[in-house]
């Protein structure tokens, strides 16, 4: 999965508009624009599609755990240069504040049973023995159940809302 299919359901998920975004993204100490947002958040065939860097993503990931947990004095964490779904689905799991069960309870709702030390080793350094790569499929099915868990009145449906242009 690409940075902006991520941040495209995550956005749609926790019902984001864009003045939500460049706030997420300040408060992980970065600027931003409505217009970088829009080309991002754009269909892939579009001529002003961006492609959303993973310097760019992490940052905005930082700033939701800013937005969920709180911003933690001092200095900010520093995004990472090259992210991957591991990073992607521990960032998250950190921001929602979800314990193991809550991961494996939203798993479920997909349709897919992991048991925790399958889960734990998505978690794990790479260099582990345990360690496992997080392929798409896994991420997928977590940002699906979070669109179940967070935004219900989709009726059990995953609803993909990629042109979202309604405003607060």
């Amino acid at each position: 999965m690409t940075n902006n299919d991520i941040l495209r359901r995550i956005r749609y998920t926790f019902n984001l508009n864009d003045r939500k975004v460049i706030a997420i993204f300040a408060s992980a100490d970065c600027e931003v624009t409505r217009k970088e947002i829009s080309d991002w958040l754009k269909k892939d065939d579009d001529p002003t599609f961006t492609n959303c860097s993973d310097k760019q993503f992490a940052t905005f990931l930082n700033g939701f755990i800013n937005l969920k947990r709180g911003k933690k004095e001092g200095d900010q964490p520093v995004p990472e240069s090259k992210l991957n779904n591991n990073i992607v689905f521990r960032k998250l799991k950190i921001a929602l504040n979800l314990q193991a069960e809550d991961v494996l309870e939203i798993m479920v709702l997909e349709g897919l049973e992991l048991s925790k030390h399958e889960l734990s080793a998505f978690f794990r350094k790479p260099g582990h023995k345990h360690y496992r790569e997080c392929k798409d499929q896994i991420m997928r099915n977590f940002l699906n159940g979070l669109q179940r868990k967070y935004r219900p009145n989709t009726e059990g449906k995953v609803v993909y809302k990629w042109d979202d242009t309604e405003e607060e």
